[in-house]
């Protein structure tokens, strides 16, 4: 089963969405947006963005506690999906 975009209205009442591994894992959540239609596009972004992308050293940031995270960028550089922190012990989804 392939993982699944979630669109949903946060507590603040703007438009996020979440990509969920397919063991039902958030694995990237998206920034906030003002209309649904925003939030939708951002998700078509990240599919054309993501799909070939390369990880690159530099997006890559050392976080407290032994945690690092990990942007998916558009081609302008700007973050789509700043992705949740996971500790470096986490197994990679998919893998447990």
């Amino acid at each position: 089963m392939a993982g699944k975009f979630e669109l949903y209205k946060d507590k603040a009442g703007k438009f996020r969405f979440r990509l969920k591994a397919s063991n039902g894992q958030v694995i990237a959540t998206g920034e906030a947006y003002e209309t649904k239609a925003s939030a939708a596009k951002g998700i078509e972004s990240v599919r054309k963005n993501a799909g070939g992308a390369a990880v690159r050293p530099d997006l890559t940031r050392a976080a407290p506690h032994g945690s690092t995270s990990l942007a998916v960028n558009a081609p302008r550089g700007r973050a789509v999906v700043p992705s949740r922190r996971r500790r470096r012990d986490t197994a990679p989804c998919g893998s447990r």
